[in-house]
Formats: C-alpha cells, sequence, structure tokens
C-alpha cells in the first residue's frame, strides 16, 4: 500500500491519542470526552459532515470519494466506552479515573478509526462515501442498538457495516473472521422458586425449593447435552443462588437461580429458551413447588454476511498476506453489541492480533500499540476494496 510509510510516521501520534484516552476512560453513554476528542480531530482532518449526538453521544463523520457526494454509503464502527475495573495494569498512561478502565481496547478502536479517518480525508482513493461511527456503550448498555434505533442507518443511508476488535493471542500483523455467527448471543434466565419453608429437621412437613433447584441446575445441564446438536455452540450456566434464609436448621420459603446463556444460532437461542422453560415446569411439578421462569434477552448473535466477509477478507489480505488473514477463525462466546448493527444492515465483524497481551476484561489489559498500523492500514483498504473508483 502506498501510504505505509506515511501510517510508520504517523503511528506514534496515534498512539499517543490511543493512551490519552486510555488514561481517561468513561463508562456506557457517558463519553462525552471521548466523543468530543473524535468529533475535534474529524473536523480538524476535513470530514465533509461530523454529526453528534446520534445514540444520545456517538459521533458519526462521513468522508465523501474521489468524485464527491453520491454512490454506495459503507460504515466503519468503532466503540469507545470503558469498564468499571480499577486498573493495575501499571503502564504509564493508566487510567487516572479511579474505578474506571479500558479493558477491552476500544480505546485502540477508536484511535484506530481516527487514523484511518484522516488519511482517508487526505487521499479520498475511493468512490462513494465512508461514514466513520464513535459508538457510546457497547460494554452492557447496547449503544448499538440505540443508535440504529436513532435512525443511524437511514439517516446516513448506510448499506453495509463493518466492525474491528482486537484480540489477545492472536499475532500482530493477523487477522481473524468467519461468515455466519462469530459472537454468541446473551441472554440471562432468572428462575424463582416458592416452596413451604419449614424446621430442617422436619422436611417431610415442607415443598423444599432447595432440592428442586438443586435438581434444576443439574437438569439444566441436558438442555445442551440431550437438547443441542453437539455440532452447535451452545452454553448454559446457572451462576447463582440465592435462599431467603441463612440459617443452617431452616429449610427457606423462596429460592432464586440466575445465570447465562450463550449460543451462535438465533434458531438454537429459541430451542434453548424453551427447553429451559420445561425443565423448570416439569421439575416444578415433581416436587411441588411453584416457580416463576424469565428470560432476559441480552445481545444477538453477531451474524456476518457472506459477501461482506469476502470483501473484507480480500482487504486484509492485501494489507497482511493471504497467510496471516484467517477466514475460519473460531468464533467466541462473548457478545458484542455491534450483532444490532448487523441486524440492521449486512456487513462483517473481524479480529485483529493484539499479541501475547492480558486478556479482555484484565485489570492487567493494555491494547498493544503495534497493532495500530495494521488497523488503520486494513479501514483504509477495506474502503478502497469495497468502494472502487471508476471513471
Amino acid at each position: 500500500m502506498a501510504l505505509t510509510d506515511n501510517l510508520a510516521n504517523r503511528a506514534s501520534e496515534i498512539a499517543a491519542w490511543r493512551q490519552d484516552i486510555h488514561a481517561h476512560p468513561e463508562l456506557l453513554f457517558d463519553v462525552q470526552r471521548t466523543a468530543g476528542f473524535a468529533a475535534d480531530q474529524l473536523r480538524s482532518f476535513g470530514c465533509d459532515e461530523v454529526v453528534t449526538g446520534i445514540g444520545r453521544t456517538g459521533v458519526v463523520g462521513l468522508i465523501h470519494g474521489r468524485h464527491g457526494p453520491g454512490g454506495r454509503v459503507i460504515g466503519f464502527r468503532a466503540d469507545m466506552d470503558a469498564l468499571p475495573i480499577r486498573e493495575t495494569s501499571g503502564v504509564p498512561w493508566t487510567s487516572k479515573n479511579s474505578g474506571k478502565m479500558h479493558a477491552c481496547g476500544h480505546d485502540g478502536h477508536t484511535a484506530m478509526l481516527l487514523g484511518a479517518a484522516r488519511e482517508l480525508c487526505n487521499t479520498r482513493h475511493f468512490g462513494g462515501t465512508v461514514a466513520v461511527i464513535f459508538q457510546p456503550a457497547e460494554e452492557g448498555g447496547a449503544g448499538g442498538r440505540v443508535m440504529v434505533e436513532d435512525g443511524l442507518m437511514e439517516r446516513f443511508s448506510i448499506e453495509q457495516i463493518f466492525g474491528m476488535h482486537n484480540l489477545p493471542g492472536l499475532p500482530i500483523g493477523q487477522f481473524g473472521m468467519r461468515n455466519g455467527g462469530i459472537m454468541a448471543s446473551a441472554d440471562y434466565p432468572l428462575i424463582e422458586i416458592v416452596g413451604k419453608g419449614g424446621h430442617a429437621a422436619i422436611p417431610h412437613s415442607t415443598a423444599d425449593p432447595m432440592v428442586a433447584a438443586a435438581q434444576m441446575i443439574v437438569s439444566l445441564q441436558t438442555v445442551v447435552s440431550r437438547n443441542t446438536d453437539p455440532l452447535e455452540a451452545n452454553v448454559v450456566s446457572i451462576t447463582k443462588l440465592e435462599a431467603d434464609s441463612s440459617a443452617f436448621n431452616v429449610i427457606p420459603e423462596r429460592v432464586k437461580l440466575g445465570g447465562t446463556v450463550r449460543t451462535l444460532s438465533p434458531r438454537i437461542r429459541e430451542e434453548t429458551e424453551a427447553a429451559i422453560r420445561r425443565v423448570v415446569d416439569g421439575i416444578s411439578a415433581a416436587y411441588g413447588v411453584q416457580a416463576t421462569f424469565q428470560y432476559r434477552r441480552g445481545y444477538p448473535v453477531t451474524v456476518n454476511d457472506a459477501d461482506a466477509v469476502m470483501v473484507a477478507a480480500t482487504a486484509a489480505q492485501r494489507v497482511a498476506g493471504n497467510e496471516n488473514v484467517f477466514t475460519d477463525h473460531p468464533p467466541l462466546m462473548g457478545a458484542e453489541d455491534f450483532a444490532y448493527m448487523l441486524e440492521a444492515r449486512p456487513g462483517a465483524y473481524i479480529f485483529v492480533g493484539n499479541g501475547d497481551s492480558a486478556g479482555l476484561h484484565s485489570p492487567n489489559y493494555d491494547f498493544n500499540d503495534d497493532a495500530i498500523p495494521h488497523g488503520v492500514r486494513y479501514w483504509i483498504q477495506l474502503a478502497e476494496t469495497a468502494l472502487p473508483l471508476t471513471g
């Protein structure tokens, strides 16, 4: 790529942006400093339009290609928010905001997309328009959904959408992607069991919700082992057990169970909810207790479009070479709210290597600045690949 030398010279500046964002983490939609920095930078680059307040605190910059407005519009998305974690990384740019930390690399995502936006504004070596999207509240706030509901796709006529996330363990300079589900849905079952409490020495006079809860915990494992095709990914984990008594000699009246369900298929997601309900209803009847079942839906499956993955793979191969691009990368069972954008428009979500770093959401994590040139070049090449110049 012709921009290689230019980007190499500017990589340290982009890293400085990243480190500054890292030192000032913000949570959920409260990302005014980060969003303001992104908007100011986009204006200074010469973006054709910069819009703030999309999805409360999101920022969108429009960059027209060589022939000006008109033609296809594609979106590139980076997330901006941090996590409520106390940082222990010890890096010089450690968080200055106590109890908040960029433990997932959104600081790197924002900096890389800003770096790409500057080069795209300078070169315009593409047709159509690129919308660079800076999203709040990925970490549990569904900011992607809020931006979509705020008219992101329609207002800017976005036809295709792309996202990227760093991945510890994947070497620097490598990219991973796949067709179909690449990140899992995340749902949260809550079960409340009501029985008849009493003295633990006379259990026959009670309807013990604790025993029923124990049976449910064990039986819910069969939702995966006996109800799900072994070639499909599915996780059912009960992670919380609460009783309304703390005494050793009391059988409680009420017990609550909670957990998480992760799948890579919308169909399996539906089937799993139904199977959990059957287990809860059956065991409740067998043990003479009453149970209420709530199933809170979280982020949906992040589903990549095959055509968009092909475009993303071509761009990544032009940056890194075929040997460093894996189009059958294993999916992850974590969840990602870019899924809402992919429900609204076809697109692709890919991984860029973060090398041998601490894991995501670890208090010791830090985004690897050596990944910056690779991510920036990918975004630039993606614009040129998806929106080739004609005429």
